[in-house]
């Protein structure tokens, strides 16, 4: 007989008078209709809303068979991967795609129809929900918002504005019927090639951290869970699946680790996604020191961990190779789904035979403990008691889409990057006359491709923006671009269908000398827009991607000549989510926008910037460097071997980023934190609490919009450490605060607040957290070298903040880059 535990949640038995005969309605749960009660209104104790979850559990996992746990241990499959057989070889009748599943989400649990546990959904992905926009046989559509990519959330500095975002994710997930987001990505850019950095927010891990968690809130308020990804180390996408990352544990714990800390410890996230690479030998998703040790045991993480689909396997490349389920045989290891179990990888995505049937086996010869696969069954329970479904919510397909429309307008405008503004030339005069140039102007970038990638209903292009704005464009150059663009996007369509496609960067049309110069006559100034579109499963390249193309570079020659000759203004919009080189040509340019890639509402939001019509605030979240070599990493970014790298060695430590830079004296080209307004602020002497640091340190100033326009300013606290027991960088980000609108006089007090961890650095011989004694510099700063305001105080002794397990040491025990400072 069916049982009842669904209904038990939507309609709350201890309300039931449960001695009268009652007449239960029929309820939909994963498509199959629960009708047939016991009419003695007896309950079993998994089923009695009056009880804790972990007693419901506790006796729901009793009655469970060793296949229906490993059922639940083994998720089911997404739409659009139906070829992998893999999806199917969980399911006794065979279904490729279970009619549970929402069209386009990524996968879902188990469903154990015999005691009524449903599956929860997970959808991708952290610029908005990725579901499928139509559905067979339906005339409606389920577009989602396509949200600005991370890594222009981040350069809002503006956690509060990041929370908003989330939750308006979040709203979407629900009424669209997901359980679970897969967002937000937080993975340190550690080099401007990372193929996925658009989806992340910083080089630096206190950026991430409180990015993660300002999102993870947002969404979380909805009920909907995220999951934290991708857990640990996952800096390239090359052979992402075989990489074996070798690295310190002070690298590891500083700068790898530390933004998931944050974000764990201030988000409460309902699941962390495993990465696919190995961390000194050991994929993540089989560590049990990552997993249990530091994840649940220091940080005292209580959620679930799932792994990235496929995670564990070295290589699923050969899709069209079905001598196991699809899978080749030497692509994976059978005792790594045990240890994933045992480690504290506890739903393993997205489930495959050879999976069901190795856990059986190792079960069965007791190679795997019955109490680590209920350990791992209550936590995939805890999801699922916790979803949106269980609680009784029926999706109703009717997010407000206008109203985050509007909000993804916002965030984009307000991370949008003045790097350079030279004699005033933004913002726009209203009315001006514009001449856009490069293919990018004419195909605005709202995202990244794959699992980052949002099915939107539309993106507002830079032409139309301008033009609903009162800005007239040249028709000529719009004609002729407009046709070669189109032209070009023809050529990729067969391969957008592809899930993990990286499209080719657009190439730039011949413009003739004298249309650049009639153009020159006929407009008040020119716009050039560069754009740069990655993806997951591939990393970028130095040649025309990082650097700028020969064409691109001959047409920002051609056009400030021309334009420069006519006294006449030239302006440059940054269309990419990851580091370009600026230095080459950022001379010949009057203004440049980074623009990042914006989401759905870019034309509008690149024009509010353009116009004035908003201030730009943004900052740069990530170092922009003179040159590629100039970056800590260029040297072993890629791995070895280069062909297919199966070893990559992090011998920058925890020189990332302006780590390095400011550390070695590297002059960038645009260094972090850096950001234009069209107003000027300034700084008042710091008030601290203390000029002696016990237990925590408050720290106030003043900010004032010194110029003639509304704007807003974000302070940057960065701490320089004494001397101590372990090299130290010249300085680090240790607080942020973005100001409220201040109008023209206008003074705004900002707080910032100092804690213990924050002045310690990790130290390996003695696996801690310590801060040296000594006298502490303090700068508030609007970039990482502008300083405007600096401070001191002292540690009468060493701190030892934080003692933590001696685990996950370089295997190839090289030295780390020091500074000797």
């Amino acid at each position: 007989m069916k049982k009842r535990f669904v209904l038990c949640a939507l309609i709350g038995f201890c309300a039931f008078n449960l001695s009268k005969a009652q007449t239960y309605p029929q309820i939909l749960v994963n498509n199959q209709k629960f009708s047939d009660w016991n009419r003695d209104g007896k309950l079993q104790p998994y089923e009695d809303t009056r009880l804790s979850d972990y007693e419901r559990i506790d006796d729901l996992i009793s009655r469970l068979s060793v296949e229906d746990k490993i059922h639940l241990l083994l998720g089911t499959g997404m739409v659009g991967f139906e070829m992998l057989k893999g999806f199917e070889a969980i399911d006794p009748k065979g279904v490729t795609i279970p009619s549970y599943l929402i069209p386009g989400s990524a996968g879902s649990t188990t469903p154990i129809d015999k005691l009524g546990i449903p599956a929860v959904i997970f959808t991708d992905g952290p610029a908005g929900v990725r579901i499928s926009a139509t559905r067979k046989g339906e005339s409606n559509t389920y577009y989602a918002t396509g949200f600005p990519v991370g890594a222009l959330i981040s350069t809002t500095w503006d956690v509060e504005l990041a929370e908003e975002i989330g939750k308006a994710i979040g709203d979407e997930a629900l009424k669209y019927g997901s359980d679970i987001q897969l967002a937000p990505a937080l993975n340190i850019m550690r080099n401007p090639l990372c193929g996925r950095n658009f989806e992340y927010f910083s080089e630096d891990p206190l950026i991430a951290g409180k990015f993660a968690s300002a999102i993870t809130q947002g969404i979380q308020k909805n009920g909907v869970g995220v999951s934290l990804k991708h857990f640990a180390a996952n800096n390239s996408e090359n052979n992402r699946m075989g990489l074996n990352v070798h690295l310190s544990q002070r690298a590891l714990r500083e700068i790898y680790l530390r933004g998931f800390e944050i974000a764990v410890k201030e988000s409460n996230p309902a699941t962390i996604m495993s990465s696919y690479n190995k961390i000194n030998g050991t994929y993540t998703s089989a560590s049990y020191d990552l997993l249990t040790t530091i994840l649940r045991h220091e940080w005292g993480f209580k959620g679930t961990v799932i792994t990235d689909w496929f995670g564990g396997y070295a290589d699923v490349s050969a899709i069209s190779d079905t001598s196991h389920d699809g899978i080749s045989k030497d692509s994976y290891e059978e005792k790594i789904f045990a240890q994933q179990i045992h480690s504290g990888n506890n739903l393993l995505m997205p489930g495959t035979q050879i999976q069901f049937e190795t856990l059986k086996k190792y079960i069965d010869s007791k190679r795997l403990s019955i109490e680590d696969v209920n350990n791992s069954v209550r936590k995939v329970l805890e999801i699922i008691f916790k979803s949106p479904r269980v609680a009784g919510y029926v999706p109703y397909n009717n997010p407000d889409l206008k109203s985050h429309g509007l909000l993804s307008r916002k965030a984009a405008s307000e991370g949008m990057i003045l790097l350079k503004n030279d004699n005033g030339a933004l913002p726009l005069n209203k009315g001006s006359k514009i001449a856009l140039f490069g293919s990018g102007s004419y195909n605005i970038i709202a995202g990244g491709t794959g699992s980052g990638n949002v099915n939107k209903a539309y993106v507002i292009s830079l032409p139309k923006g301008l033009e609903e704005n009162g800005f007239q464009i040249d028709k000529n150059l719009d004609k002729t671009y407009t046709s070669f663009v189109k032209e070009e996007l023809r050529k990729t369509e067969e391969l957008k269908k592809k899930l993990l496609a990286i499209l080719p960067i657009l190439t730039q049309p011949t413009i003739k000398e004298r249309v650049i110069e009639n153009s020159a006559k006929e407009n008040d100034i020119a716009v050039i827009t560069i754009g740069r579109e990655a993806g997951e499963s591939g990393d970028r390249k130095i040649k025309d991607d990082f650097d700028l193309s020969e064409k691109e570079q001959n047409l920002i020659s051609e056009v400030s000549n021309a334009f420069h000759k006519l006294n006449k203004k030239v302006v440059v919009i940054v269309n990419s989510g990851s580091a370009i080189e600026t230095s080459s040509w950022k001379g010949k340019v009057d203004a440049i926008l980074w623009a990042s890639l914006p989401g759905q509402e870019g034309g509008y939001a690149i024009t509010d910037v353009l116009s004035g019509t908003v201030n730009p605030s943004g900052k740069l979240t990530q170092t922009l460097p003179v040159k590629y070599s100039d970056v800590s990493s260029s040297s072993n970014f890629d791995g070895v071997p280069a062909e297919k790298p199966t070893d990559v060695s992090y011998r920058e430590g925890i020189y990332v980023g302006y780590r390095y830079f400011n550390t070695f004296n590297v002059t960038p080209s645009y260094e972090f934190g850096y950001g234009l307004s069209y107003t000027k602020f300034d700084y008042s002497e710091p008030v601290l609490s203390s000029s002696q640091f016990n237990q925590k340190l408050v720290i106030s100033l003043k900010v004032k919009n010194t110029g003639s326009v509304a704007g807003k300013e974000v302070v940057q606290l960065y701490l320089s450490a004494p001397r101590g027991g372990v090299d130290k960088p010249a300085k680090e980000l240790k607080g942020f605060v973005k100001t409220k609108l201040l109008n023209p006089g206008e003074t705004q007090v900002v707080f910032f607040e100092l804690q213990p961890k924050d002045l310690a650095s990790f130290n390996p011989l003695a696996s801690a957290w310590i801060a040296d004694a000594g006298v502490y510099k303090i700068e508030f700063s609007s970039s990482v070298l502008n300083s405007k305001q600096t401070s001191s105080f002292t540690l009468p002794n060493k701190l030892i903040v934080e003692k933590v397990n001696n685990v996950l040491n370089n295997d190839l025990n090289f030295q780390d880059l020091k500074s000797n400072r």
